[in-house]
């Protein structure tokens, strides 16, 4: 987590809300990383977890990240969890919880439905309170510009 909230931090001071992926094969050793880019690439899709994901896939040579862990700073929203799902994770990791838009612990809860056919091991809630107080300082900068 703490390579995800350095990843995170340095995308907020770019302009883009502060949230950081890494991705992690079986033995602990990081493949990928990534922070939004939506700003910066003009896409709507460009998630941190998104990217993570695809780059990952890229360094490893698979379609499946089956033996992998991903640990994002954000509850990830229903695009990112369907992708998660897609890519076959095998756990993932969060930092804030997001009761607005995530889709794991709220809103869809994606994982949850039965017509999700890949259900990742997921540990949510991790620094909590400093991923959150990232979001909401970014946030606040945002109102009082």
């Amino acid at each position: 987590m703490d390579k995800a909230i350095e990843l995170a931090r340095e995308a907020g001071l770019r302009g883009e809300v502060p949230v950081g992926a890494v991705l992690s094969d079986a033995a602990g050793r990081i493949v990928a990383v990534a922070a939004n880019q939506v700003e910066a690439a003009r896409d709507a899709g460009a998630h941190a977890e998104i990217l993570v994901l695809r780059a990952g896939s890229g360094a490893l040579g698979t379609k499946f990240l089956a033996d992998c862990t991903l640990t994002v700073t954000l509850e990830p929203c229903a695009m990112c969890a369907g992708a998660i799902a897609a890519y076959r994770v095998k756990k993932l990791i969060f930092g804030a919880y997001d009761p607005k838009s995530g889709a794991v612990d709220h809103g869809p809860r994606l994982f949850a439905q039965a017509t999700t056919h890949h259900k990742p091991e997921i540990i949510g809630g991790v620094r909590d309170g400093e991923c959150g107080q990232l979001l909401k300082t970014f946030f606040a900068g945002l109102r009082d510009a």
